[in-house]
């Protein structure tokens, strides 16, 4: 019997362990579960008989040095910064191990590490990072296998409230975690676009919207994501004249939330001395010039122009930041204020259901003509547990682990899923739980 050990308990490891305890009677595996919290792994593992829920800490050495030295594979889903040390002790023991998580330069630099124990680590295998790379890979190269030159690639997700659950005036909930969320974008974007290089800074983003239809979902609007250039590597799109990757929102959101940008409010560099008997009108008012005889709303509307859009105000108004309400955070950063606010207003009802949306596209020359592929995805959770984010993130994961276990995964080295032999069996099989794209192809000229 195999001994598949996941490491975190967290909102996105639902699909995934219900997909291994699935099939764990299949393919005679046994699933453990470890967590700080052994309540919630218990919980993730319900009474199933191949499952078992323990206590785990990857800072306490010696348990979780045996812990991993008893498993035939290691999942991760531990926040991103503890994945070196899981992955330093998996190539102690020779354990293959997998996570959804983004390839860091830390992580990186142990590539030679891993290819001597002689195990893969198989890592972006999410839904962004990890889907993405795979449906974008199987178009490019299924244009590249026909003679064609692909000359711009454009790719887009986000990750929002279902429509008929859409009843705020952002348009927007929290299906993620909100830090994330308010910390969206810091630092520079950078994209190529015509060959022309393009780098926004921060307190421009917000400007820089695009306009798109995904499916039947209606419109979005899309920001540029920090770094687009990286993938013409990773996709091997090294002379790509054009490169873009963003994230998407509901029409109106970026300039309404361009206002706090501006005002400063996203900033997680300083803390606010009482800010726990601070109001949120005094927060708001703490970035503009001292009038004290003229209403924040009014110097809230001269400071920042957009917020003089009566739509952008009606939002403003609507989360509560003229509020006289005093925040109870003591000695916080901006973002933590804003964090807090927003976390008032844009959680998702108990009824509620998420929906993740990704759209590509593709331009291309091929036998002097030249065309477009749109290939577009959209989930829809089942509930507040089965999100869709947690079936786009843990599902994928789960294929793969399926297939490292039973041999079909035969790589060995730090892995994201951009080859043929790693990508088509997860998205053949993705396609069975309905994650499919759909794909419209156009000619241009």
């Amino acid at each position: 019997m195999k001994k598949v050990l996941i490491l975190g308990a967290g909102l996105s490891t639902i699909s995934l362990i219900k997909y291994l305890l699935k099939n764990a009677e299949v393919y005679d595996w046994h699933v453990i579960v470890g967590d700080l919290s052994e309540k919630a792994a218990r919980e993730k593992v319900g009474n199933h008989e191949r499952g078992t829920a323990i206590v785990f800490d990857i800072l306490n050495e010696a348990a979780s040095k045996k812990t991993i030295a008893e498993a035939d594979v290691v999942i991760s889903m531990l926040p991103a910064f503890m994945h070196k040390l899981v992955i330093e002790k998996c190539i102690e023991f020779k354990k293959p191990m997998l996570t959804a998580s983004y390839v860091t330069d830390d992580i990186k630099a142990l590539n030679d590490r891993v290819l001597e124990a002689g195990i893969p680590v198989f890592m972006e295998l999410g839904v962004d990072p990890g889907i993405d790379h795979m449906s974008a890979m199987k178009v490019i190269n299924r244009i590249k296998d026909a003679g064609g030159e692909v000359t711009s690639f454009y790719s887009f997700t986000g990750g929002l409230v279902a429509p008929e659950y859409d009843n705020n005036p952002w348009n927007y909930k929290f299906t993620w975690n909100p830090r994330n969320v308010v910390m969206a974008g810091t630092g520079v974007s950078q994209y190529i676009n015509n060959g022309r290089y393009k780098y926004i800074p921060y307190f421009h983003l917000f400007d820089r919207i695009l306009n798109r239809r995904v499916l039947k979902y209606g419109d979005f609007e899309v920001y540029p994501n920090r770094d687009s250039l990286k993938y013409r590597e990773i996709y091997d799109l090294k002379d790509i004249p054009s490169m873009f990757r963003g994230t998407m929102r509901r029409p109106g959101f970026s300039k309404a939330w361009n206002v706090f940008v501006t005002l400063g409010c996203t900033d997680d560099t300083y803390r606010i001395e009482n800010s726990e008997n601070m109001t949120y009108r005094e927060f708001i008012n703490t970035f503009m010039k001292y009038q004290p005889d003229v209403p924040v709303e009014i110097k809230l509307q001269d400071y920042c122009p957009n917020a003089a859009d009566p739509i952008v105000f009606e939002k403003l108004k609507w989360l509560g930041i003229f509020s006289d309400r005093k925040i109870g955070l003591k000695n916080a950063t901006p973002a933590q204020i804003l964090q807090k606010l927003l976390e008032e207003k844009w959680t998702m009802d108990p009824d509620d259901k998420d929906m993740i949306v990704m759209q590509h596209e593709f331009k291309y020359k091929l036998n002097g003509a030249e065309k477009m592929i749109v290939s577009a995805m959209a989930v829809i959770g089942n509930n507040q547990e089965e999100t869709a984010m947690a079936i786009t993130v843990g599902t994928p994961l789960a294929i793969a682990t399926k297939l490292v276990l039973t041999g079909e995964f035969a790589q060995k080295g730090i892995q994201i899923p951009i080859r043929r032999e790693i990508y088509e069996p997860i998205l053949a099989e993705l396609e069975s739980f309905g994650i499919r794209f759909e794909e419209q192809e156009y000619l241009i000229a």
